[in-house]
């Protein structure tokens, strides 16, 4: 479960955490906005596999727990828990790196501009 995932380390060696940004810009809501779409699709993910075969809702806390104690024990919670998710994702075929870079570009640009 270790893999280096390059897209996900470069996320990591920005260290742009939702304490830092949020002070950045003044925002004094300690909970990122993303927050709520990230448990959402969590939801979502467990729900989808009941009874299926798929990634249960266990295996997924267990893994997230387990890379957010290791590979990104560096992040704090949430983004923590966000890049794990894509690691899983990444791991299991679900999106691929190039996919994630380009979606991961197509928000900067948003952010940017």
């Amino acid at each position: 479960m270790a893999d280096d995932i390059s897209t996900l380390k470069t996320i990591v060696d920005r260290n742009q955490v939702w304490p830092r940004m949020a002070a950045k810009y003044g925002v004094e809501n300690p909970v990122p906005p993303w927050k709520t779409s990230l448990d959402g699709l969590c939801d979502a993910l467990d729900h989808s596999a009941c009874g299926t075969g798929r990634l249960s809702f266990k295996e997924r806390r267990d893994e997230e727990d387990e890379l957010s104690a290791t590979l990104y024990a560096d992040l704090p919670y949430p983004e923590n828990q966000l890049v794990s998710l894509a690691h899983s994702l990444l791991v299991r075929g679900v999106i691929d790196e190039t996919e994630l870079r380009q979606r991961l570009d197509a928000v900067r640009a948003r952010l940017e501009a």
